[in-house]
């Protein structure tokens, strides 16, 4: 059974009033590249917190998607993620 995941209340998180504290600092996340994909995502997912929203040390960092593109949400995670892989 996949995990529900709340992707909208993770990308509307307000950078100017969440808690830095609450964050989690991705340059603690490290990836297992010997998982499936799938796996990989969700364990990157579960590491991260918030995928839209983190820290890297003490700069929040807040990861956003155009609507304009043909490219749908899940598409320009799935990059996202690939790209820290």
């Amino acid at each position: 059974m996949k995990p529900v995941i709340d992707f909208e209340a993770m990308r509307n998180v307000d950078i100017r009033t969440v808690d830095p504290a609450t964050l989690v600092d991705s340059r603690n996340v490290v990836v297992n590249t010997g998982l499936p994909f799938y796996e990989r995502a969700l364990d990157y997912i579960e590491q991260i917190g918030n995928p839209y929203c983190y820290r890297y040390g003490d700069i929040i960092v807040k990861i956003s998607h155009s609507q304009t593109s043909t490219a749908s949400l899940t598409d320009c995670i799935e990059e996202l993620l690939r790209s820290f892989l």
